[in-house]
């Protein structure tokens, strides 16, 4: 299994002879725009922009201050667009990312990715690929508002000829919260199944059980939350090319209406100190699943040249590590690490 892959963290060791991908998709883009003919790459990338627009539009008006947004290319191809809100009304840190990047994946990489992409040549010492992908992450002020995490990705690898040879989708989302509530989980679930039921029954019971498995602080003993789906690989073997995209085009647009509904209804609830201090302890956990079991954070980390702030976007700007917290009996925080030490079916 693998998750939140940074596509900014890949780099290149060796350039591509004669025009690449990027150059030939660069005046593809120039002479013909994007349409439904174009190449999946171009398509993807198109998409992904458009959301990480209507996203970051959608949560500015939820919190009232703007993201900054950075924007960056890379020599090999492509680039990437990070928008970032610190300190924000609602928001104490959030990003919606998303990065094209074009190139050469080095041998060490390709070891890596072998774990779980067992179609990728392990003898060769380069291959070329392309990866697409928006990632998001909101840390809410409120205690009472939860975490939020996406990703949604696409990667295919290329023969010297530039053509595609391996392709396949991946993605998610998930919910964190630090104060539980029912109808939360509830809406979030239900508008997420509602995006799978749309391509295959089986999708949401499959992927909302993967998503428990991964999502697991396994030294602790717990999710790291409430859950929602996760899928990889998904490619001829699972649906078409055309049929999978359509899939992950509907998850990614369900996201503002799983959300944006529950933060309106907790990001102006009353708290005290101590349900602050409990949120921080949440988010230790957060960092402690990202640093120590996420295999993205540690893929970026471990590649040359990886861009290190895009990589860590995912943790809060505050949390922390208290000595042998428990929570008291028969309290609400009690009832979260029931909930995460056993996972609920919420519809």
């Amino acid at each position: 299994m693998r998750y939140s892959w940074s596509w900014s963290e890949l780099t290149d060791d060796v350039q591509a002879e004669g025009p690449t991908i990027a150059e030939k998709d660069a005046l593809l883009k120039r002479e013909n725009g994007v349409s439904e003919q174009s190449p999946m790459r171009l398509r993807m990338e198109k998409f992904i922009k458009e959301h990480q627009k209507q996203i970051v539009a959608a949560l500015e008006e939820v919190d009232g201050q703007k993201f900054k947004i950075d924007t960056w290319q890379r020599p090999e191809g492509g680039g990437g667009i990070t928008c970032v809100i610190q300190d924000g009304n609602v928001f104490e840190k959030g990003g919606v990312n998303t990065s094209v990047v074009y190139g050469k994946l080095p041998r060490a990489a390709i070891q890596k990715m072998r774990a779980n992409h067992k179609a990728l040549d392990p003898d060769v010492d380069s291959l070329e690929f392309f990866a697409a992908g928006l990632s998001m992450v909101l840390h809410p002020s409120n205690p009472m508002a939860p975490t939020v995490h996406l990703n949604y990705r696409y990667f295919e690898t290329a023969d010297d000829k530039g053509n595609t040879n391996a392709w396949w989708f991946g993605g998610g989302c998930d919910l964190t919260p630090c104060y539980l509530f029912d109808e939360d989980a509830i809406h979030f679930h239900k508008t997420i199944k509602a995006a799978c039921d749309k391509h295959d029954p089986g999708y949401y019971p499959r992927f909302k059980k993967w998503c428990d498995q991964y999502f697991n602080n396994t030294h602790r003993g717990e999710t790291r939350g409430v859950g929602g789906i996760f899928f990889d690989d998904l490619d001829e073997t699972e649906k078409d090319q055309e049929q999978l995209f359509a899939f992950a085009q509907d998850c990614l647009s369900a996201f503002l209406p799983s959300y944006i509904p529950i933060i309106n209804r907790r990001k102006n609830m009353p708290f005290t100190e101590q349900e602050k201090i409990w949120q921080q302890i949440r988010r230790g956990r957060y960092v402690e699943f990202n640093l120590v079991h996420d295999r993205g954070t540690s893929f970026g980390l471990n590649t040359p040249g990886s861009r290190v702030e895009s990589i860590l976007m995912s943790l809060p700007l505050t949390a922390r590590w208290q000595y042998m917290h428990f929570p008291e009996k028969g309290t609400r925080e009690e009832r979260l690490l029931e909930v995460l030490k056993k996972p609920k079916e919420w519809v």
